[in-house]
Formats: C-alpha cells, sequence, structure tokens
C-alpha cells in the first residue's frame, strides 16, 4: 500500500549553518528506496511516497541516519503523514483564513505535548498572542511573526520541551505541505 508523507527537518540551512541542499536531501530520500520525492523551499520540507508498512517513527530514524551518514551531522526529523497533516489544518482553532501566513505556526512534536508541559507559563502576560495544543501539535498565533514572538519563545525553552523533537512551520507551509501530500 503505497502512502505519501511529508518530512520535517529541524534545523537546517540557517544561517549558513548545517547545509542541507533541497537535492542532495532528495536524492537520500529516493537512496532509502522512497519515490515521488519533492522538496519545497531551502528549510527542511520534503514530501515523498513509499511502499515501506514501516511507522513514522521507523521513518523519521531511517532518515535522521541517512542525513548523518551523508552530511556527518544529525538532523532531527519528522516524518508525517499527509492524512495527520491534514487533520491538524482541520482541528486548528484559530481562524486560519482570517490570518496571515506568518501569523499562524503550526510546531509539530515528536510525541505528545501535554497540557502540563507548558502550565507555568503565563498566558495573559503574552496576549494577544495565543497557543493550544492538538495531537502532536502547538498551534500559535503570534500577530507579529515568529521571530518577534516572546510566546514562540516561552513554548519552545527546553524546560517545556525536554524530551521532544519539535519543528515550527508558518500556515502557509503547513497548507503548501497538505497539498503536496494529497494523494488522488
Amino acid at each position: 500500500m503505497t502512502k505519501t508523507y511529508a518530512a520535517l527537518l529541524r534545523g537546517i540551512n540557517v544561517s549558513g549553518h548545517r547545509k542541507v541542499p533541497m537535492a542532495e536531501l532528495r536524492d537520500v530520500l529516493e537512496g532509502l528506496g522512497h519515490r515521488d520525492v519533492r522538496t519545497y523551499l531551502q528549510s527542511g520540507n520534503a514530501v515523498f511516497t513509499t511502499d515501506a508498512a514501516a511507522s513514522e517513527e521507523t521513518l523519521t530514524a531511517g532518515l535522521e541516519d541517512a542525513i548523518e551518514s551523508r552530511f556527518g551531522f544529525r538532523v532531527d526529523c519528522l516524518v508525517r503523514g499527509g492524512d495527520y497533516l491534514a487533520a491538524v489544518a482541520d482541528a486548528c482553532p484559530f481562524p486560519a483564513a482570517e490570518l496571515e501566513g506568518k501569523q499562524l505556526h503550526a510546531v509539530y512534536y515528536s510525541g505528545p505535548a501535554a497540557p502540563e508541559r507548558f502550565a507555568s507559563i503565563d498566558r495573559d502576560a503574552y496576549l494577544p498572542e495565543e497557543f493550544a495544543l492538538g495531537d502532536r501539535v502547538l498551534y500559535l498565533y503570534a500577530p507579529d511573526g515568529l521571530g518577534r514572538s516572546r510566546l514562540g519563545e516561552a513554548v519552545s525553552r527546553p524546560a517545556v520541551v525536554k524530551g521532544l523533537v519539535a519543528t515550527a512551520r508558518n500556515w502557509n507551509t503547513v497548507l503548501r505541505l497538505i497539498e503536496m501530500t494529497r494523494e488522488d
């Protein structure tokens, strides 16, 4: 059974560090036996199909190992099915259609983001910024963008995300990855 996935790489191609050219990332994914490999932007977004009956975690581990072998450094990755990405968008509690893509973000996690992790954050202190939790995702509304978001910093502190891989995508990228993973 063929399934389409998105691979989300964390922290690559930022300020010239941890360079992973997208053409080489496509080669890595194809080398793992995946097909229909496409990348989006230079920030570590790839889409592929596979017949492998592997879990997202197994696909993630294989990709992380292959990247380390190819580039000589480890990159945290998350692999998510297109159906999961669409469900995340459908469950968004913020009025995405009324916002600019840079104002709304999905922070994807490698595991459940239990509310207790965020209990120490005084939400009122960050208004008008807001966040809401979903299935292995945090929705972040940052009206001035992620780069200026104080709440974005608070929800990504090591004490909050300890033990989880987290990677954020703006809403434009979220929607584009859903479009790319749609199975016709």
